[in-house]
């Protein structure tokens, strides 16, 4: 097995006060020693999508394709709106789906409320369209409302942070069967 696990997490919110991103910056804080986990925090830098420029010409997003590229795996949490994930999520998702990023890459979507199961299910869809590998064991639902919705609540709840390492658990056992 690989001496460290290096994972991705995007979360698909500009909100400062993101619940998404709270619960990504907890799976960080929660993270064995073994696995690293670096917050993609340039979002709102992403210009709208438009097919006639290429990638490479974009040096913000042409490194985030490459940093997921050597990655072990990727953490997303959006938001619902509308039915759907946020516009800035599917943006970006719209400038990686013809490159190599997510192709065959372990991938777990992570859900701030119970409520927002289009967006969840529309991740999923476009994740797997664009052929990664999406982990339904490390993908879940927790509830992140209410009283928690920053990193500090978050910490505080032992059930939050029992099922943040079970889904983390889910790739170091992927490293395990690739070192086999």
């Amino acid at each position: 097995m690989k001496q460290t696990i290096h994972l991705i997490a995007i979360s698909g919110s500009l909100r400062a006060a993101s619940c998404n991103t709270a619960l990504l910056r907890a799976v960080q804080a929660v993270a064995p020693s073994q696995i690293k986990v670096t917050l993609f925090e340039q979002l709102a830098q992403v210009p709208p999508f438009n097919p006639d420029i290429d990638i490479e010409t974009v040096p913000l997003l042409a490194q985030l394709r490459d940093q997921i590229v050597a990655a072990d795996g990727v953490f997303i949490a959006s938001p619902e709106y509308a039915h759907g994930v946020s516009g800035v999520m599917k943006n970006l998702l719209d400038w990686l789906v013809s490159t190599p990023a997510f192709v065959n890459k372990p991938v777990a979507t992570l859900n701030a409320s119970p409520r927002a199961h289009h967006a969840f299910a529309a991740l999923k869809e476009s994740l797997t369209m664009m052929s990664a590998l999406w982990l339904e064991t490390a993908s879940i639902t927790v509830s992140v409302i209410g009283e928690t919705t920053t990193i500090e609540a978050i910490l505080c709840n032992p059930r939050l942070c029992a099922e943040l390492r079970k889904a983390l658990a889910v790739f170091t056992e992927l490293q395990l069967e690739v070192a086999v």
